[in-house]
């Protein structure tokens, strides 16, 4: 959008004309101008210059959206198919769902909140089998901190799905599918 030409913008003519005059034919090179400056460049009123640069950002920008609207729209839309539940009624109803599925979550707040704890949980919930009531997906746990704890995990595991993470072989299984990236740096 930003390359897009200034005469193909449906500006008046005579204003359209002088941009091009003056070797201004996108609408990046007339967004990176202020309007004093393309006041003084065009030779014209600062109400042309404003007019124009409302009309070139409003083809050339995209309306604003809130964060609930993309939410919604992304529920709607989906193409992967749904959510991860937190099991936190509150918490799924807060992100329309739960954690959507084949996207980057980021969880951040303060030390000791629980957020290593929580994503620990979130990791178990999607990598269990579906039979157990969980996803049956893979995860990728990017672990910036290097707090995961695969003993901590296993805790976790038995306390939250005792009938389930006690069935030979399973914690293996689950483990197979939860992928631990430390990166050494960002």
């Amino acid at each position: 959008m930003a390359n897009m030409l200034i005469n193909q913008m449906g500006l008046p003519k005579s204003i359209a004309n002088v941009f091009a005059a003056r070797n201004i034919t996108t609408a990046k090179e007339a967004l990176s101008l202020t309007e004093f400056e393309l006041m003084e460049l065009l030779d014209v009123s600062m109400a042309q210059v404003t007019s124009a640069i409302a009309r070139i950002s409003e083809i050339t920008c995209p309306p604003y959206q809130t964060v609930l609207s993309l939410m919604k729209q992304r529920v709607q839309t989906e193409h992967m198919g749904g959510h991860l539940s937190t099991q936190l009624k509150g918490l799924d109803q807060a992100l329309c769902g739960g954690i959507p599925f084949g996207v980057l979550t980021e969880l951040v707040g303060p030390a000791g909140i629980g957020k290593t704890q929580f994503c620990l949980k979130l990791a178990l919930l999607a990598s269990l089998p579906m039979a157990c009531g969980g996803s049956n997906g893979h995860v990728i746990y990017i672990d910036v901190e290097s707090k995961f704890s695969s003993t901590r995990m296993i805790e976790i595991g038995a306390k939250s799905f005792p009938e389930i993470f006690h069935t030979k072989g399973l914690a293996q299984e689950i483990g197979g599918r939860i992928h631990v990236l430390r990166p050494t740096s960002l």
